[in-house]
């Protein structure tokens, strides 16, 4: 039996969503109709506030219900130290552990030739711009250590050598309670150099 209308339109709706299969797709549609009605008039206005109140920041590129983010307007932030960032969760992952006091830039993406992604459409040319006209003493380079971010972090620090900044990268380390015979010969040549003295 082929599945009604409105549902199979649901089932190939949410199964846009990452990660989320056909059969995923299908128990989510079948739990949004046996949901109460108000319910599922909640979901929907959550799905339509979240494209209707959030945009980017003009400034860093990060999500904002407000015009500028709440970090761009922070003036506790230290303006001296701006953090590259591929994606906005990559700076609600930083944020949530309060380490780094900083600003942050956010690519929106990586340097992605496989997917036709070039630096034209990274949101780059605000970051130099950022750098010309701010306070930036320091770079930190956080892109994800895959290929793509390898790249994309190692042609941020070429486009930046001239500019008379401290860029550093992430270290790369092992991770707590992993076994080195388990752990990817990257992750083990990253944390050998990332090594410090104790």
């Amino acid at each position: 039996m082929a599945y009604l209308k409105a549902l199979e339109r649901l089932i190939e709706s949410l199964s846009k969503l990452p990660s989320v299969g056909k059969k995923s797709a299908e128990r989510m549609a079948f739990a949004i109709l046996n949901m109460d009605e108000d319910d599922v008039l909640e979901f929907s206005e959550a799905l339509k506030n979240v494209k209707e109140k959030i945009h980017t920041c003009p400034i860093c590129g990060n999500y904002s219900e407000e015009e500028i983010c709440e970090i761009c307007s922070d003036n506790t932030r230290d303006t001296s130290k701006l953090m590259i960032v591929s994606y906005p969760k990559d700076v609600i992952a930083f944020e949530t552990a309060e380490g780094y006091k900083g600003l942050y830039h956010v690519l929106n993406g990586v340097i992605a030739p496989t997917r036709g992604k070039g630096i034209e459409d990274l949101n780059f040319t605000s970051l130099i711009k950022r750098i010309e006209e701010g306070n930036i003493k320091e770079v930190i380079i956080a892109t994800n250590p895959t290929v793509e971010g390898e790249t994309t972090g190692l042609y941020i620090a070429k486009k930046l050598e001239n500019y008379d900044i401290e860029i550093t990268r992430l270290a790369y380390g092992l991770q707590m309670g992993g076994a080195l015979d388990y752990t990817d010969s990257l992750t083990l040549v990253r944390a050998l150099e990332g090594r410090r003295k104790l």
